[in-house]
């Protein structure tokens, strides 16, 4: 006969609504819940992976298709950080800037020289700014330093 060896468990934090395992960072929460991100992006399979990655980490995300729909989408959220595609459809986004007053890190496919960048992060609320394709694990990390 066999003796069965007792195993230990680990307890892991299950989600109410689907009973998963989540793993959540201590720094994506705040006193009041979860910090939020509105990413803003013109390309769904970005807006949607980025999505993923951060709502993976334990942040509160919200998307939005263009800077006008981020607008809207700002009268009803209050986010700590705004992923923000400098090239979009519809209203420019430096026409928009004026109107946040978030933190903003800008996503941008489109190569930007260093004194773009230094001219761009020179704004009052612009802290970061990330070049696509990008890192998963340094967006991670530097989303984790913004919302500090």
């Amino acid at each position: 006969m066999v003796k069965k060896k007792s195993v230990k468990k680990k307890s892991i934090k299950k989600s109410p609504k689907t009973n998963k395992s989540s793993k959540i960072s201590k720094s994506s929460k705040t006193e009041n819940g979860f910090k939020k991100i509105l990413v803003v992006d013109d390309e769904k399979d970005i807006r949607d992976t980025v999505k993923k990655i951060l709502k993976t980490e334990g942040y509160k995300i919200k998307t939005a298709i263009n800077a006008d729909d981020a607008l809207k989408k700002l009268k009803s959220f209050d986010p700590d950080l705004i992923l923000l595609d400098i090239m979009m459809p519809g209203t420019p986004v430096r026409r928009v800037l004026p109107k946040i007053k978030h933190k903003i890190a800008f996503l941008s496919v489109v190569r930007t020289s260093e004194a773009e960048k230094e001219l761009l992060l020179g704004s009052r609320n612009i802290i970061d700014f990330f070049q696509k394709p990008f890192d998963i694990k340094d967006l991670i990390k530097r989303v984790k330093k913004a919302v500090k």
